[in-house]
């Protein structure tokens, strides 16, 4: 196994190229006020360099990264400016305003729900709530089609993404242990200690003959300039109170706010403006405060993700493109696909307490590739998960207890361990999403995300529902249940090599339209068994070194 060479991880060049965490206040709070308060504003009449529309994984790094090279950005977000001491609370239910909860409709014969799982809402978008694991895609993601005759090639390579992999990595960063799968590789931080939920792991892993590994996770071990150490509360989902785990909203948002950004929260972008004669965008129209506003803009990139992007860009229609930005092909919300997400518990004598730690401590690729032996075509990973108990209670009902069995199994949660998997469901043109009949609260049609599993999707979900008990069985676990579930969200506006194709080339230019960009989840062509953050910021970082080529 070759491992990929990394020096040292050197704070000093971190530094010099995003401050994020240096720019955190050092007294005893999280959120850098002055910052905010001082940081540029722009008038509407004022025609900016860029509009980015979403302040999440991709855009928040996009908006950094342009920012230090002085362009006049205005990054429009539809939630609130979270300020951790005050919004965050170390309480399940409490953190349901994390969530995208504006109303869209969902059908298909196998309809995803859509909500705390997959939708995000407020500056720092869905990683705000994600569990902090940020795993790579492997170099095979690139070529599904080529290599195993299924789902579709991207149109960039692994290797174009490696030294943005590498340097967002460090700007998280992320910690774990070497790792041996895909494109075998070290982080730059040491893996952090494992709960009883991952020692399980670890021990059905030794039992079984499987490799497994610590991390890896966007948590520093240690500090990070003015970021504590993860005190191993295991509220991540919930919004890390302490700013050790990674979302845009400390790891870039700081930064940027710093060089000139302009991060404009409560403003609902309802459409992109494109002047028909020129055929190029000249901003956006956007809600606030229940009223319509215009933001002026050379150049804009839609970073809404794989719901949200699709409608804008349905919205954004016009007498050139009369079904839709992007979507002179047919092809704008088509392909949206979904992980699926089984999740198996076993209980064990012994205390767990899997809820003290970060969720994903511990994973596997092991089932990761195409297997030609089996009758399926792609794989999974492996995760420790650690639902709190209104999940475990939801987990627990979702197999048919209720009354004293319910009540049982809620007093013995200290007791089980919990592992999920990520399976590649694979892209179909009829997973789509459309505009609904139904509007929102300011008049707008909703989206309507329709969803139907193929073959292949249910032969993985039993596969890996078979490779996760089995494993709960060799660590020692007395019982177990699967209860079948779905993750993330990407795809509906793929990354292609032509406009016949898809929805953006490879430079996220939006095909028949200038000036336009894509740069979030939505431009995934395939989605691999690994959670997609990491990626789409590496894509970000990358976008970032080409729009100075011909946006500005």
């Amino acid at each position: 196994m070759r491992i990929t060479h990394r020096r040292p991880l050197d704070y000093g060049d971190v530094r010099a190229r995003n401050e994020s965490a240096w720019l955190l206040p050092n007294d005893g709070s999280r959120t850098n006020h002055g910052l905010r308060r001082d940081m540029r504003h722009y008038a509407e009449g004022d025609e900016v360099d860029l509009v980015v529309v979403g302040a999440g994984a991709g855009g928040a790094v996009l908006t950094q990264r342009l920012a230090r090279q002085g362009w006049k950005i205005v990054c429009l977000d539809a939630g609130p400016f979270w300020d951790p001491d005050q919004d965050w609370v170390s309480d399940e239910r409490g953190a349901h305003v994390l969530y995208w909860t504006e109303p869209r409709s969902i059908g298909g014969s196998d309809p995803v729900p859509l909500g705390s799982n997959n939708s995000g809402r407020g500056v720092g978008g869905s990683m705000v709530h994600f569990a902090g694991y940020a795993p790579r895609l492997h170099p095979s993601d690139f070529s599904v089609f080529t290599d195993d005759s299924v789902g579709a090639d991207w149109p960039i390579s692994y290797d174009d993404l490696r030294p943005f992999y590498e340097a967002i990595e460090e700007e998280l960063p992320v910690a774990g242990e070497v790792w041996p799968w895909g494109d075998p590789h070290r982080y730059p931080h040491s893996p952090h200690p494992v709960s009883g939920n991952g020692e399980i792991f670890l021990r059905g892993a030794t039992k079984l003959g499987l490799r497994a590994a610590v991390g890896p996770v966007a948590i520093p071990n240690g500090r990070f300039g003015n970021r504590n150490h993860c005190i191993y509360r295991g509220f991540c989902l919930q919004g890390c109170k302490v700013n050790a785990k990674a979302s845009p909203l400390i790891t870039h948002i700081p930064d940027a706010l710093a060089h000139g950004a302009e991060v404009r929260a409560d403003s609902h972008v309802s459409r992109v403006l494109v002047d028909e004669r020129s055929n190029s965008v000249t901003g956006v129209s956007y809600f606030k405060n229940g009223v319509e506003h215009r933001q002026r803009a050379k150049a804009v990139v839609v970073s809404g993700y794989s719901i949200e992007t699709p409608r804008l860009l349905l919205l954004s229609g016009n007498s050139s493109h009369p079904d839709g930005l992007g979507n002179d092909h047919d092809k704008l919300g088509r392909y949206l696909m979904v992980q699926g997400a089984p999740q198996t518990a076993g209980r064990f004598a012994e205390e767990v307490r899997m809820y003290k730690a970060p969720p994903p401590e511990v994973s596997t690729e092991e089932f990761y590739e195409t297997d030609p032996s089996k009758p399926y075509k792609r794989g999974w990973s492996i995760q420790n998960v650690s639902p709190l108990p209104i999940t475990w209670a939801e987990h627990v009902a979702a197999q048919g207890h209720w009354g004293p069995a319910l009540r049982e199994r809620m007093r013995d949660y200290v007791h089980w361990a919990t592992l999920g998997a990520l399976c590649e469901f694979l892209p179909r043109a009829e997973n789509r999403v459309t505009l609904a009949d139904e509007t929102d609260r300011h008049g707008l049609p909703v989206a309507h995300f329709a969803y139907s599993q193929g073959d292949n999707d249910r032969k993985l979900v039993e596969a890996a529902r078979k490779s996760m008990e089995d494993l709960l069985h060799a660590a020692g676990a007395e019982e177990v249940m699967t209860i079948e579930r779905y993750a993330h969200l990407v795809g509906g506006a793929r990354m292609a090599a032509r406009a016949e194709e898809g929805v953006v080339d490879t430079e996220h230019r939006v095909f028949g339209v200038n000036n336009l960009y894509i740069d979030d989840g939505s431009v995934f062509p395939t989605q691999g068994s690994a959670n997609p953050a990491l990626t789409i910021m590496a894509l970000s970082a990358r976008l970032a070194t080409l729009l100075p080529e011909h946006a500005k």
